[in-house]
């Protein structure tokens, strides 16, 4: 679509319909009026398959990292049917594989990508008493969780940022994990007992990053939200993302993927386990780069290599 600050179209912006998600999409909207002053947006809350099911009870969502295809199927649709014209998500929140009509040219800058632990009890997860519950939906929280602190319990905790915090506070479990990014961009971060470093719990590929999708076929639009493009974010990320393709983008075994980059220097970690705890373990790559091509080669090389240093079938 052509896309003039005086033109009469409104473009439309599908997200979420959570708090969080919607700021995320004010966050882009912003952006987006001050590249282009005249713009008229609209910002198109969706309600996705990943937010019916969270208000239906605590039984854990499908597929891998708290049932990721289920946060953006809907809006994909809706971006696929001239619904709305982009679409904002936290790139946690996507699949390794994106629809083939659909590309993301365009990253925000990333947020701290770690996770952060809350609790009313203890002021970090080493300091939980033995049998206390901590609440996490998340598979790769669960897992590294009970890998590092088997003595602990994990009981299902779904909803929004703002919901989970609630059911901590009422008691409903002794503690619980959260992204320090929705943390900070909700102003909630006060509420932080401490901050994991990424060598000890690895977060999510994408966690932290806010990306933006069109459809190929709108080169104009494409044009304009690339002005707003991170290229540190967008390359660790794409990065992170090629470690994802080569393990399977339905894998769900539990993982944990983050690429730092330093002018052309790339450190790569990942960590993986079992659902239970069992067998995980973690490797780190620190390379020197010559291109951006090189950044999405070293994620697809790392991604090979865990699938050999991985314990036969653990993968299945």
């Amino acid at each position: 679509m052509a896309v003039k600050p005086e033109s009469k179209v409104t473009l439309r912006i599908g997200t979420r319909g959570s708090p969080l998600a919607l700021l995320q999409a004010q966050m882009v909207e912003l952006r987006l009026h001050s590249v282009l002053p005249g713009l008229k947006t609209q910002i198109v809350p969706i309600k996705t398959s990943g937010d019916w099911q969270a208000s239906q009870g605590e039984a854990p969502l499908p597929q891998g990292e708290g049932g990721k295809a289920l946060f953006a199927k809907e809006i994909q649709e809706a971006l696929l049917k001239g619904q709305v014209d982009l679409a904002v998500h936290s790139m946690k929140d996507l699949d390794a594989f994106l629809p083939p009509d659909l590309t993301i040219p365009c990253m925000l800058p990333r947020e701290d990508a770690r996770d952060a632990f809350l609790s009313n009890i203890a002021q970090n997860y080493k300091d939980l008493p033995r049998g206390s519950v901590v609440g996490t939906s998340s598979p790769r929280r669960q897992a590294f969780l009970l890998a590092m602190r088997p003595d602990l319990k994990v009981a299902p905790l779904r909803g929004n940022v703002e919901t989970r915090i609630e059911k901590m506070s009422a008691k409903a479990v002794d503690a619980t994990f959260l992204a320090v990014a929705g943390l900070k961009r909700l102003r909630k971060d006060h509420l932080i007992k401490s901050v994991i470093p990424i060598h000890e719990i690895v977060p999510s590929a994408g966690q932290g990053a806010i990306g933006i999708e069109v459809r190929r076929k709108d080169a104009k639009l494409i044009s304009v939200i690339s002005r707003l493009n991170d290229d540190n974010t967008y390359a660790c990320v794409a990065c992170e993302r090629a470690v994802l393709t080569t393990l399977g983008a339905s894998c769900r075994t539990p993982v944990g993927v983050h690429a730092e980059l330093q002018g052309l220097r790339l450190r790569i970690r990942a960590q993986l386990a079992a659902p239970d705890g069992s067998g995980m373990f973690r490797d780190v790559e620190i390379g020197h780069l010559n291109s951006y091509d090189d950044l999405i080669k070293i994620g697809h090389n790392f991604g090979r290599r865990l699938k050999e240093k991985a314990p036969a079938g653990f993968f299945a």
